[in-house]
């Protein structure tokens, strides 16, 4: 998951609209939001939409993984509820499968920077059982690049910060 196509969908044009604002460093005003976002939204609502949204806040918490995997596992639950149909709705071209090995590496990655290495090798396992759906394209590549960055890492026992594609730096 990398882009929010803008669209008719206003919740999905407000997340975008705060993901941008974190990317360009305004890291509070996009949590910010993105929370109100999660309120109006609620826990049982549109799953796309608590998936993106999630997956997009937990990038927000660079320097605590522990509220990162918060917001990760948050996606994860809201894609496994998401339908295919759902997520067709939203874009043609789009298919459930493809969201799974970006939501497992960043659940792997969180993992690894809190020493729960077991955990993070059952994540980094399914990110690469899942890796087949991505596109043959930059970001399937950046993707499938960044999964065997964080296996390595993970294998090591590195439990340091790394700069994630698409994740906001804090300034």
């Amino acid at each position: 998951m990398h882009t929010i196509p803008a669209g008719s969908d206003p919740i999905m044009e407000a997340i975008g609209g705060a993901v941008a604002e974190g990317h360009a460093g305004d890291i509070e005003s996009a949590r910010r939001k993105l929370l109100d976002l999660w309120s109006t939204i609620g826990v049982t609502g549109d799953a796309l939409h608590r998936c993106v949204l999630a997956h997009h806040l937990a990038d927000l918490f660079p320097s605590d993984p522990a509220r990162a995997l918060t917001w990760n596992v948050r996606a994860l639950d809201a894609a496994d509820a998401a339908t295919e149909e759902r997520v067709r709705e939203h874009g043609a071209g789009l298919r459930r499968a493809g969201f799974y090995p970006s939501l497992h590496l960043n659940l792997a990655d969180d993992h690894r920077r809190l020493a729960s290495f077991e955990a993070a090798t059952e994540h980094i396992d399914a990110a690469r059982r899942y890796a087949p759906n991505l596109g043959q394209n930059a970001y399937g590549d950046l993707l499938r690049t960044a999964i065997e960055e964080v296996a390595e890492a993970i294998g090591r026992r590195d439990t340091g910060e790394r700069r994630r594609p698409g994740r906001p730096a804090v300034r």
